[in-house]
């Protein structure tokens, strides 16, 4: 009999297990291994052309897995990677992992004042970053504990056609700022060093940490979300479980997934890098999915993949090219939407197009991220993200912190295995993210029916959501607040066509001369693009409450 108080265990489609057995490994790195050892002669990746296999992508990790221990790091040392989909973001995670160390994924578009907060909060031993945004870590090197700069380009493992690559983007594009960093080293020499030291295999527990995946969390400034071993294998099941109905049946040779969104962020490092190393997949990698026309060439020559992890912007961004309607993808199987809200009219175009719905997820960094999604048996657009997968309970919780009947709205909160233990060097806000029984709170406001769907309804905080990106006010605020000029501010988000979201500033003006340009180049200079306000209002005094808090609810209003 269905526990009542598991909903959605009732839905759950034929064959999905209701609970999930613990992981008959002992750590990523032994998942990784099986696969290497499994599909030594399957192409493992492929970017711009090249490919690389199982075997070759085996000894390039080790290799610099044996790099980096050579230079003596502390046992669970963090490596920073700020890399974008290329295949070098790959030989580093796994290989970060392998030697027995933490990966802390950076988003290579961070400014210097970004980047130095995360290095700082992490303590980030070694840094391994693309030329293109050398200049920035540059600016902000010797503030920060980074002992070693591994420094690699788009084009260096793709062979002849790698050096007409860089040559472009550095000299006809001119998208390589000039740096100098004497201390650092190219990532393909760090191979070579790698290749004539012994690797010593070290102990790794499913405890240890395997990941700093920085988040705003809920409230306030970015937090290193601790995942460990256990909760992304965990959660690499949960997502094989809940995938298994829709690929039974189907006699596939070899998975090919489409990774447009970044390695670097926890939805497509789980459901692609990860997901598709354990099932022996193969990762078509985007560098940049901002380039649609490329993009869009791309698909073509790949018209036999089958999982396809995207957010709302992207799917909205290929529906309106006339080109795209062109494209069969007549292998897709799976199409998952995530990041941020699916609007019903992109997910329906988009299902009209590629005949495949858009199966909609919800999860956090700190939950790895899956906590719930829709079954790949959907017909169409739900409107809802689905239910909890196995071995996850979801409960939605009143202001008075009880649980509230079904049907009705409150906080979701979520406990399972992939369930992050901490927040890095952050007791307080990790005591205060969970419930005294071990529930994470999520801070989003949804409900759950009586079937066990889960619905998202809006945001507990003020938080900004833009293409998928989370954007916290504050933060914006307290950056704007430095300029010269300005005397007052508030940050709102604002509904955008393009990006879900996009940040709106109201400002009270200190110098009369202080204009809407002198603004956007400051916030150009000292934010990453998606915190960048988009809309700039001026004005002479901003709605406050009686002890002079600045009331946004007004000026969303």
């Amino acid at each position: 009999m269905t526990n009542p108080s598991k909903p959605w265990l009732k839905s759950y489609p034929d064959g999905v297990p209701h609970a999930l057995d613990p992981s008959s490994y002992y750590s990523l790195v032994e998942m990784f291994e099986e696969s290497f050892a499994n599909f030594p002669n399957r192409n493992a990746c492929e970017y711009l052309g090249k490919f690389m296999t199982y075997q070759e992508l085996d000894d390039q990790s080790k290799n610099f897995a044996a790099y980096l221990q050579s230079l003596e790091l502390e046992p669970g040392s963090r490596v920073a990677i700020m890399l974008p989909n290329v295949i070098q973001y790959q030989i580093a995670m796994m290989g970060v992992l392998r030697a027995g160390f933490v990966v802390v994924n950076v988003n290579p578009l961070y400014t210097a004042r970004e980047l130095e907060y995360q290095l700082k909060d992490s303590g980030a031993s070694v840094l391994i970053i693309l030329e293109n945004f050398a200049h920035v870590y540059q600016k902000i090197a010797k503030q920060v504990p980074v002992k070693k700069t591994v420094v690699t380009s788009l084009g260096e493992f793709i062979g002849i056609k790698g050096v007409v690559v860089d040559l472009v983007v550095r000299h006809i594009k001119k998208v390589v700022p000039s740096w100098s960093l004497p201390q650092s080293i190219r990532f393909k020499e760090t191979l070579k060093i790698g290749a004539g030291i012994h690797f010593h295999k070290p102990k790794i527990s499913v405890d240890n940490p395997a990941f700093l995946q920085y988040t705003g969390g809920t409230t306030g400034v970015s937090k290193g979300a601790v995942l460990t071993h256990q909760n992304i294998l965990a959660n690499a099941k949960q997502i094989e479980l809940w995938l298994e109905p829709g690929l039974k049946g189907k006699h596939i040779e070899q998975l090919i997934f489409l990774c447009a969104l970044p390695l670097y962020h926890i939805f497509a490092l789980t459901a692609c890098a990860v997901f598709g190393a354990r099932k022996g997949g193969m990762l078509i990698m985007v560098p940049n999915p901002r380039d649609i026309p490329g993009f869009i060439k791309l698909l073509k020559s790949h018209p036999n993949l089958h999982i396809f992890p995207g957010v709302n912007t992207l799917f909205n961004a290929l529906i309106h090219r006339p080109e795209f309607s062109k494209i069969k993808l007549s292998n897709l199987l799976v199409t998952i939407g995530g990041g941020m809200a699916m609007q019903k009219i992109v997910a329906d175009e988009w299902q009209k197009l590629t005949g495949v719905p858009i199966a909609e997820g919800y999860g956090l960094s700190e939950t790895s991220p899956v906590a719930c999604v829709n079954t790949p048996l959907i017909t169409g657009f739900t409107g809802h993200v689905g239910l909890p997968v196995p071995g996850t309970e979801v409960i939605i919780l009143g202001e008075d912190g009880m649980e509230v009947p079904l049907g009705q709205l409150g906080e979701i909160c979520i406990r399972g295995p992939q369930v992050m233990t901490q927040y890095w060097n952050m007791p307080e806000e990790t005591r205060n993210a969970f419930t005294a029984d071990g529930y994470f709170r999520s801070g989003d406001i949804g409900m759950m029916d009586t079937d066990g769907y889960v619905k998202i309804i809006d945001r507990k905080k003020d938080m900004i959501i833009v293409s998928g990106f989370k954007v916290f006010p504050n933060e914006v605020e307290e950056v704007l607040s430095l300029m010269p000029g300005i005397l007052e501010c508030a940050v709102v988000g604002t509904p955008d066509d393009e990006t879900g979201e996009a940040v709106k500033v109201f400002i009270v003006k200190e110098h009369e001369h202080l204009t809407e340009e002198q603004v956007f180049a400051y916030c150009k200079q000292q934010m990453t693009n998606y915190k960048r306000p988009k809309k700039i209002i001026f004005r002479s005094d901003l709605p406050k409450s009686n002890v002079g808090k600045i009331l946004r609810r007004e000026l969303r209003d």
